[in-house]
């Protein structure tokens, strides 16, 4: 366990039943009695009782309270141990954060984004904030001198909370929270919970890289509660991962709301017109050096706007235990292979051209999507007829692409990938007929074709035309369309971790 000598815990009863409550950070206002989940505050050296905390939302994660670990912070590794979790709860889902209490006695936060961790700690703002719906999505603004874009903006509920914590919204109740990204890949989040709003800034973080010890058994996965019958058919539904939000019946293919838990109360929606995916859930196999297994998948429809002609493209999400989550998605044109990024690309304000990580990627598509179809689990709240806008560019170093709601805009990176490499990672060489796509070489666009190519099209068909004129004496026409109008729709959807 991570520990200070210059800090003095201390510990006195919990007001509520008098079990021992033990408060390890000078800074933690708050503790949870792990014994009959009172809600206490601490004043000097008197615990106030001030209600009740309701139960957490079982998530299986691997961490817990007093798990501890190594973050590399300004050059130097630093000790940390996991005393407090928080809970939240937005239209997308349920995440969790982590109070990490380092050896120096100051707090820091671990939590989810985008079904991987990122690392945060509290921020001085460097002037006063403007309101939280001043912030529109995908605008630019500056925090202490650095530029950062709004990734998302809403509201968000405290839903339960566990051990001791730097601080306590008041649970049940909305309030606004901000999250912004930059270029590099830092993360921002202002929360409105508190007056002046709390900021914490860090980095997405790999959990094998924390060298955490005092993790959870893997069997504690396989508890008995993470079954449950299908609200729809009946049908018995087990739950694999511990960061499922949305699940489908293997039985009448319901789609399966889990935001408020196993054993709370389950929404189902009912599904028709299957897509079989080609590639079966539970599939293994390895890409890019990384051994993955397949969990989820969706089929999406897009339309250019302006247009009534709809394109299609299948997503198949990609699970490893220490990697977190990947998209790989099947087009007409070809595979590829993508995940969200932490940091947030900047967009030329024309919108033509993006920017990452130093290298510029030009726009291709601009389009509509729905989900049309879901199966397997999504660490996201998804639903059938779920909609975003879509970007896609292209540059000579890979794909980017940007989808937006309402309320957040998600960037995805990622690479072509060949046919024979999808059918060999995944041991389906006898499946190569129906896996084959065109293929274009690793960074040519998907299905759109280049000024100097459409141009000598055009060439040809009106030669052809003319030729066909003089030979009937009737006039001829005949146009194209690109086959689909996105990289394979290979964007990942998916949402940020609000």
């Amino acid at each position: 366990m991570a520990t200070d000598p210059t800090q003095r815990s201390y510990r006195a009863p919990c007001p509520g039943c008098g079990a021992p409550v033990e408060f390890r950070s000078a800074q933690s206002t708050h503790a949870v009695c792990g014994y009959c989940q009172s809600t206490v505050v601490r004043s000097g050296d008197v615990l106030q009782r001030l209600g009740k905390m309701a139960e957490l939302f079982d998530d299986h994660s691997p961490l817990q309270l007093m798990a501890s670990g190594r973050i590399t912070l300004d050059g130097k590794e630093v000790p940390f141990t996991l005393i407090g979790r928080l809970q939240y709860k937005t239209e997308a889902g349920v995440w969790t954060e982590w109070s990490a209490f380092l050896q120096d006695g100051t707090l820091a936060s671990l939590g989810e984004d985008n079904g991987a961790y990122v690392f945060t700690r509290p921020m001085e703002a460097g002037r006063e904030l403007p309101e939280a719906s001043r912030f529109r999505i995908g605008a630019t603004t500056a925090i202490s001198g650095k530029s950062y874009s709004v990734a998302f903006s809403g509201s968000a509920t405290l839903i339960s909370a566990q051990g001791e914590l730097p601080k306590l919204p008041p649970i049940g109740q909305p309030f606004d929270m901000v999250e912004l990204r930059s270029a590099d890949g830092e993360v921002l989040s202002i929360d409105y919970g508190h007056q002046p709003p709390h900021l914490e800034r860090g980095r997405a973080v790999l959990l094998e890289d924390l060298k955490l010890t005092g993790l959870k058994d893997e069997s504690a996965k396989d508890e008995k509660g993470r079954q449950f019958n299908c609200p729809h058919c009946g049908a018995p539904v087990q739950v694999q991962l511990s960061t499922t939000k949305s699940i489908t019946c293997g039985s009448c293919a319901s789609i399966i709301s889990l935001d408020s838990g196993v054993g709370g109360e389950l929404r189902s929606a009912e599904q028709d017109e299957p897509v079989r995916p080609i590639i079966p859930l539970g599939s293994k196999g390895q890409l890019q050096g990384v051994h993955w297994q397949v969990v989820g998948f969706q089929h999406r429809m897009g339309v250019e706007p302006g247009d009534d002609e709809h394109f299609g493209w299948s997503e198949y999400l990609l699970f490893n235990q220490k990697r977190g989550f990947a998209f790989l998605v099947d087009a007409e044109d070809g595979w590829s292979m993508v995940r969200p990024t932490t940091g947030a690309p900047q967009m030329a304000a024309s919108g033509r051209s993006a920017t990452y990580l130093g290298t510029t990627y030009q726009l291709k598509y601009s389009y509509e999507a729905e989900t049309t179809y879901v199966l397997g689990e999504f660490y996201w709240q998804v639903t059938r007829g779920q909609k975003t806008s879509n970007r896609d560019f292209a540059s000579a170093k890979g794909l980017l692409s940007m989808e937006q709601t309402s309320n957040e805009v998600t960037w995805s990176s990622g690479d072509k990938l060949a046919s024979d490499t999808v059918a060999k990672a995944f041991k389906l060489e006898d499946k190569k007929d129906v896996l084959q796509r065109d293929d274009p070489g690793p960074f040519v666009a998907k299905s759109g074709l280049g000024c100097g190519t459409i141009i000598i099209i055009a060439i040809v068909i009106i030669i052809l035309l003319i030729l066909l004129s003089n030979c009937s004496g009737s006039s001829g026409s005949s146009g194209y369309r690109s086959s689909g109008g996105s990289f394979g729709g290979y964007s990942s959807g998916g949402g940020g971790h609000k």
